[in-house]
């Protein structure tokens, strides 16, 4: 029988992780200092890890939106919409909305009229086969 030896994976990925740790913290440190876009994204282009990653790492997450948070926003990313809709333009949507509504029931109509109609020729074929094949089974 082998001998157990998970102990010496568990410990590697322990070191390995801890390293892909400390690359992400200190790429979000450099950003900070150079005063360069901090997003999840740069900071994982930085450190070498994916964004996924990234995300499950909660306390570098926090780091990264606290740091984030107390940075003006960069020029030209507004933070909020410049105006909200206005009532006309609210109105005007919601009337093509509703002229697309009936068109959809219109075609929704007519599609099954077809369909109805279809069924309709189906069963009458049918019945005519089966009167048929019952008259030619007659002796």
């Amino acid at each position: 029988m082998r001998a157990d030896n998970s102990s010496h994976l568990v410990a590697a990925a322990k070191q390995r992780h801890e390293q892909t740790r400390a690359k992400a913290i200190a790429a979000l440190h450099d950003l900070d200092r150079a005063g360069a876009a901090i997003s999840f994204q740069a900071v994982a282009d930085r450190a070498d890890v994916s964004r996924s990653w990234l995300y499950t790492q909660t306390d570098l997450k926090d780091e990264i939106r606290r740091i984030r948070a107390r940075r003006p926003p960069a020029p030209g990313h507004p933070t909020k919409s410049p105006q909200p809709a206005s009532d006309a333009s609210l109105r005007q949507r919601l009337t093509l909305a509703h002229q697309r509504i009936r068109e959809l029931d219109e075609d929704n109509h007519r599609l099954r009229s077809q369909i109805a109609h279809l069924h309709g020729q189906i069963r009458a074929s049918r019945t005519t086969t089966s009167k048929t094949l019952s008259t030619t089974q007659q002796p």
